[in-house]
């Protein structure tokens, strides 16, 4: 990508002051074409004061671009390619050209011309009509059609009488014209606005590739998340959404490998449940499991447990794994004793329909091992040991609507709960008689 001057960039400067500057210049000129040792200090003066204003124009772009824009876009000083046959108006054009601050480039025929601007890329050509081997038109006219210089200003330079080749200039893709003998204040401000054009041409064309790399990377972006969308919305299917998302994010650990944890480990399931089954209809035992699994699964996502499976009116969830959450067994408290207020409200409905269903939970503690159960195609995300069995009795020996808890449970909820002991309980599995407690409320 060229680099071109900023030095041009103060598109709201106001005209009459670029003019009264321009008048200013003009009469300096005259006093420094006599005195050789002034025209070097003014051009040095120049070229200084030319940087400041570039430094000061460039703050003024908008701040997204300021930076890309004076790395890319600007060249200091501006590069002009003049292109002329007499070696006067060569010089001429060239030292007015470099009092100004400008880098001049060169070239006394059409064919130099081309190949003097590809060689140093101007960023504008000054260019006689009237030259040898390829005239001014033509190399216009190439130069337009070129895809590296379609935007690089082209000043013709013709003479007053010159009225067809202006119009034929202008045809080839010419920007500009001034006419001969070239007056110093029409060259500097001719200059100045083709430059000012293209620089901010430039700064257009910039800020539109980098909104479309902008676009391109947030199209990738949302594909991406739409990508992980989707999967984690399959995986949803199969897995609670933790172990999903999990999955998608991948990682070191994979998160369905056998491993072994502590965890609280909840069973429920409905008191009643098998008689209503035998007597309802199909449609109506679907319309209950249904009402029971929304309610339940809601309480199961505010507290961030882990839904291992439903078997039909029963459910097994645990908490602390795949995610660690802090107080696990605080949470099984929590969402358990929310569960049964919520089975209050549907118990209630389904006994309008002549259901008589309840709710009965069972909570453990303990390690258990983890992870992907099942075969390729069909994975179950689970636990498996002792605390899930402790678990599972307990809830068959609750009675409708009671929370039986286990000794570690107990324990570990301390201040939390209000609870009584229910006795030691023989369950099968387990050869010696277990502790158990039955939850009444939270205190807190």
């Amino acid at each position: 990508m060229l680099r071109h001057s900023a030095d041009h960039l103060d598109a709201e400067r106001p005209h009459e002051d670029e003019e009264q500057r321009d008048q200013q210049e003009g009469r300096k000129q005259l006093v420094l074409d006599g005195r050789p040792d002034l025209r070097h200090a003014a051009h040095e003066d120049a070229q200084r004061c030319a940087k400041q204003e570039r430094r000061e124009r460039v703050r003024a772009i908008e701040p997204h671009f300021q930076a890309r824009v004076y790395s890319t876009l600007v060249r200091s000083p501006a590069r002009i390619l003049v292109a002329d046959d007499t070696p006067a108006n060569v010089r001429m054009l060239e030292t007015r050209l470099r009092h100004e601050g400008y880098d001049v480039v060169v070239a006394r025929d059409g064919e130099e011309a081309l190949a003097t601007a590809h060689a140093t890329h101007p960023d504008l050509i000054l260019l006689d009509i009237m030259m040898p081997k390829l005239d001014g038109i033509e190399v216009c006219r190439r130069l337009k059609s070129d895809r590296d210089f379609p935007f690089t200003p082209i000043i013709m330079v013709t003479a007053m009488s010159d009225t067809k080749d202006l119009v034929a200039g202008f045809e080839a893709g010419g920007d500009d014209y001034l006419t001969k003998p070239v007056d110093h204040q029409a060259l500097v401000a001719r200059v100045r606005s083709m430059l000012r054009i293209k620089t901010l041409h430039d700064i257009v064309q910039a800020q539109t590739r980098e909104l479309a790399r902008w676009n391109a990377t947030l199209e990738e972006r949302v594909t991406s998340q739409l990508a992980e969308l989707e999967r984690v919305g399959r995986l949803k299917r199969f897995f609670s959404p933790q172990v999903a998302e999990l999955i998608v994010r991948g990682g070191a650990d994979d998160p369905l490998a056998s491993h072994r944890r502590e965890v609280t480990v909840v069973f429920l399931d409905l008191r009643g449940f098998t008689a209503f089954a035998e007597t309802a209809e199909p449609e109506e035992v679907m319309n209950v499991l249904r009402d029971y699994h929304t309610r339940m699964g809601e309480q199961v996502l505010a507290y961030e447990g882990t839904l291992e499976r439903f078997t039909g009116d029963g459910m097994m969830i645990f908490f602390n794994d795949p995610v660690i959450v802090p107080n696990p067994v605080e949470r099984a408290l929590r969402m358990t004793v929310a569960m049964r207020d919520a089975m209050e409200d549907l118990a209630a409905q389904w006994r309008r329909l002549g259901f008589e269903l309840h709710v009965g939970v069972g909570i453990a503690q303990g390690y258990a091992t983890i992870g992907a159960i099942g075969f390729e195609g069909r994975l179950d995300y689970g636990a498996i040991g002792s605390v899930t069995n402790l678990a599972s009795r307990l809830c068959a020996e609750a009675a409708p609507g009671q929370i039986l808890i286990s000794q570690r449970v107990y324990a570990e909820a301390g201040a939390l709960i209000d609870a009584e002991p229910v006795g030691e309980l023989h369950l099968k599995g387990f050869q010696r008689a277990i502790p158990a407690f039955s939850v009444r409320r939270l205190k807190g």
